[in-house]
């Protein structure tokens, strides 16, 4: 009965064949309980990390390599038409060298999670999908390539169509691009970090993301304006939160019936009430009140402070400004406001 044949060949050959792809998954199974009950539990209790990495990147190849080899001698047992021979070895090269580019894949993408992933801070590196996903392309690319030309497929012309491709592409999402470039100069560069108080060429906010496409700001009136990352990297960018202090300048108005001993009276008041407040540099240095112009209406005095840089610019800003109110009432010094005098003549009946 065993030497009857069906296809061309006998039923004990098919059974064998059967035989060693059932062997080869039973193998795969003992692998794979092995890893997992002993080999695995090995590897993480180890100090170093790179052996977890390794076992990663060849634990799920070297079973699939398992049962390719499993079908590979059990197909080649039996007898098929030359087509069929060279169809089955053209598609076996192939998954090998998928297989191998399988193994590189998962290690640098390991790689890339063990050592780029997280920052010195512990802060998750947003770079890390993209520079990943672009990884992984490049070496499936590379893998797909070497497994075509190893059966003898036209490499060139296919290199000149994805060349093609490729530029077309680019043209079509160069905004993109150029938004992902972006955001990785800025990951790099560092010039800003999430909280940062920055100032982008006119508009000024805290920083509160930084994607791929994108970076968003939240303003002082707390909404959210979002800048496409390759405007940011053009832009002046001023990192307010990195500078040791920051500098307000303010211009007070007097009214003009102040006698030159209350506007002396108004500079000493205005330099020492950085002292009674909170976050702002008590430093004499850093402190300026002059009387610097005649207005329209008003005696005008130009008072420089600087904030500390651990104070919120708001809340201190409004504590030197209820100081200045409060102290310059209690003086009985007046603020200007814009005022017309009329005169009417009045005509002699």
């Amino acid at each position: 009965m065993l030497e009857k044949e069906l296809w061309g060949n006998t039923l004990e050959t098919w059974g064998i064949s059967i035989l060693i792809i059932v062997g080869a998954i039973i193998i795969v199974k003992l692998f794979a309980l092995f890893s997992k009950k002993v080999l695995k539990p090995f590897i993480m209790r180890t100090p170093n990390h790179l052996d977890n990495l390794i076992y990663y990147s060849l634990e799920s190849p070297i079973k699939f390599a398992i049962m390719l080899l499993g079908i590979w001698i059990a197909i080649h047992r039996l007898v098929y038409p030359a087509t069929f021979v060279k169809v089955i070895d053209n598609a076996y090269s192939i998954l090998i060298v998928l297989n191998f580019t399988w193994v590189f894949a998962r290690l640098f993408s390991g790689l890339l999670e063990l050592y780029w992933e997280k920052k010195p801070d512990g802060q998750v590196n947003k770079m890390t999908p993209i520079i990943k996903r672009a990884i992984l392309v490049v070496v499936w690319i590379i893998g797909i390539v070497m497994a075509l030309s190893n059966i003898g497929v036209n490499i060139s012309a296919l290199l000149g169509t994805l060349g093609i491709g490729g530029i077309a592409f680019a043209l079509a999402a160069q905004d993109t691009v150029k938004n992902i470039f972006g955001a990785f100069t800025i990951l790099t560069d560092k010039p800003f970090s999430i909280g940062d108080t920055i100032r982008v060429d006119s508009f000024e906010g805290t920083v509160v993301d930084v994607g791929v496409r994108s970076t968003r700001l939240m303003d002082y009136d707390k909404r959210i304006i979002t800048f496409p990352n390759y405007k940011i990297t053009d832009a002046n960018i001023i990192n307010i939160s990195s500078e040791p202090m920051r500098r307000v300048v303010l211009n007070i108005g007097l009214t003009y019936d102040t006698t030159p001993e209350k506007m002396k009276e108004a500079l000493e008041i205005l330099k020492a009430i950085p002292g009674r407040v909170e976050n702002v540099s008590s430093n004499p240095s850093d402190t300026t009140a002059v009387f610097t112009n005649y207005a329209d209406s008003a005696l005008v005095i130009m008072y420089i402070y600087f904030i500390e840089k651990q104070g919120d610019i708001l809340g201190v800003t409004s504590d030197m400004n209820m100081e200045i109110l409060a102290s310059f009432n209690k003086a009985g010094l007046e603020f200007a406001f814009p005022t017309r005098t009329v005169y009417i003549q009045k005509e002699e009946k």
